[in-house]
């Protein structure tokens, strides 16, 4: 079946840099769509970047243009989220998620596949 298993998550300083990764198992990764999603607490889930199966094409939420950099290499089966000049309000649990496509999804009910999350704690 297919897994994901996000890593690279911790505590941080404002300011500071993280690179989360996202190695999927149990597809055929380069038929698949990637996603980086966040949740923080009282907060509902939201799109932060995705990725299409080729890496040529890539979105970025407002939040998050300029700082993070979403990455993929598919004979490694894994994707990457560079996130630099980190604040605390990018305090989450941050999901990778995965469908299958060509393209890029915006909207989370496109994601079949989801992670357990990793953590990111920015102190200020």
């Amino acid at each position: 079946q297919v897994q994901l298993v996000e890593s690279g998550g911790g505590l941080v300083q404002d300011g500071g840099s993280l690179r989360l990764s996202c190695a999927a198992s149990g597809l055929t990764f380069s038929n698949y769509v990637m996603g980086w999603f966040r949740q923080a607490p009282g907060k509902e889930r939201e799109i932060v970047s995705a990725i299409s199966w080729n890496g040529g094409s890539t979105y970025y939420a407002d939040s998050a243009k300029g700082r993070f950099t979403i990455s993929r290499d598919n004979a490694k089966n894994t994707v990457y989220l560079q996130m630099n000049s980190l604040k605390p309000e990018d305090t989450a649990v941050y999901y990778c998620a995965t469908a299958a496509g060509l393209g890029y999804y915006i909207d989370a009910r496109r994601y079949n596949y989801w992670g357990q999350g990793t953590q990111v704690t920015v102190s200020s």
